[in-house]
């Protein structure tokens, strides 16, 4: 049986590997393609959620992070963090994501649940935090990101579901699925009315 913190890394764990999935089988363009008003786009999602787990598991535990990130430096324009520059190639992104989670994973390791932290960019009032918190923190954080990515994936190529070996949707045809979103469009319309 898993101890509790056993259990918390191996939820943050699959989070971060359904985030990197959602990568796959997919060009330079496409996964730096902004498909939102506000710029979504896969790599820049994964490149945030690095970003933000270096610094909930590194500074907020006295642990920082030895690399420089350019893009949270006080001159770096707003949202550097949510996109990569062309000269950040994919492979370059994976890299500093799979860097991020051996830094996370070292203070986890070597931290027990209740060890304190500060974190300076949250309220006065709740910036003291432990361990436990901000492992849930970063299990929400890398999953909403996730769920983002399912969405971008989807309006890119159709794919979607937890895995690549698990969907977790029904399995049905393009036809089906194109009679479900009519039906659910009758539906709006009709509760318009």
């Amino acid at each position: 049986m898993l101890t509790e913190k056993e259990t918390l890394q191996r939820y943050l764990q699959q989070a971060r590997e359904v985030l990197l999935w959602k990568l796959d089988g997919l060009s330079e363009r496409e996964v730096r393609w902004p498909m939102t008003a506000t710029g979504t786009n896969l790599l820049g999602i994964v490149k945030h959620v690095a970003s933000v787990e270096i610094g909930y598991f590194g500074d907020v535990f006295g642990r920082p992070f030895v690399e420089p990130l350019p893009w949270f430096a006080e001159d770096a324009p707003d949202n550097a963090d949510m996109w990569a520059t062309p000269e950040e190639s994919r492979a370059d992104i994976i890299a500093l994501y799979h860097r991020s989670w051996a830094h996370a994973d070292k203070t986890i390791d070597e931290l027990p649940l209740d060890a304190p932290g500060i974190v300076p960019w949250w309220s006065a009032e709740a910036r003291d935090v432990t361990l436990h918190r901000i492992l849930v923190h970063m299990i929400n954080e890398t999953a909403r990101h996730a769920g983002h990515a399912d969405i971008v994936r989807e309006l890119i190529d159709g794919k979607a579901g937890l895995r690549a070996d698990n969907g977790n949707l029904p399995d049905h045809d393009e036809r089906w699925w194109a009679d479900y979103v009519q039906m659910l469009q009758q539906a709006a319309g009709d509760a318009e009315r």
